[in-house]
């Protein structure tokens, strides 16, 4: 993906957060949800591209966590899902405007590697020293989680929150 493509997608959610940008301009519609309630914001970093179809993992482990009685989900479609690659110009910002975040951790033979380097440079950059980690529903937290929670905190100083399975 190119930080062009990474842009442009960041400004059509910005637009989407203020209104149309022009009076012919349309901005999405927000997803329906059962409260009224402002979606939620949650920065994605770690996913494998920023399409629609990687946010929707992301929203389907939500789903999944609050059929599983997790009430801090509270409705799903409460939640807006932002992928963000860790090279963005737009880090600083976004850590400024948004209080959530999370890290995608892959179920791969690679995964504690591509994860604690992500964590690390978002060390560097003074990104978040919380995220939540966001993985396929089945992951166990044995080893690849528990590990790589613990390597955040000794190493970075990261409070990596892992949902019990």
């Amino acid at each position: 993906m190119s930080a062009f493509d990474q842009a442009a997608g960041l400004r059509q959610w910005a637009g989407a957060q203020r209104g149309p940008a022009s009076p012919g301009a349309q901005a999405p519609a927000p997803r329906a949800n059962t409260n009224g309630a402002p979606p939620r914001t949650l920065v994605v970093v770690g996913l494998p591209g920023s399409s629609p179809d990687q946010a929707g993992r992301v929203m389907t482990l939500l789903e999944h966590w609050a059929a599983e009685g997790l009430r801090w989900v509270n409705d799903p479609a409460q939640w807006r899902v932002v992928p963000l690659a860790i090279s963005s110009p737009h880090l600083p910002l976004l850590l400024t405007q948004q209080s959530r975040w999370a890290l995608w951790v892959g179920s791969d033979p690679d995964a504690f590697r591509r994860a604690f380097a992500l964590l690390s440079r978002l060390h560097e950059r003074q990104g978040p020293r919380r995220l939540l980690a966001v993985h396929a529903p089945d992951l166990p937290r044995r080893g690849l989680l528990n590990n790589l929670q613990q390597a955040a905190w000794r190493y970075l100083g990261i409070d990596l929150l892992v949902m019990a399975s």
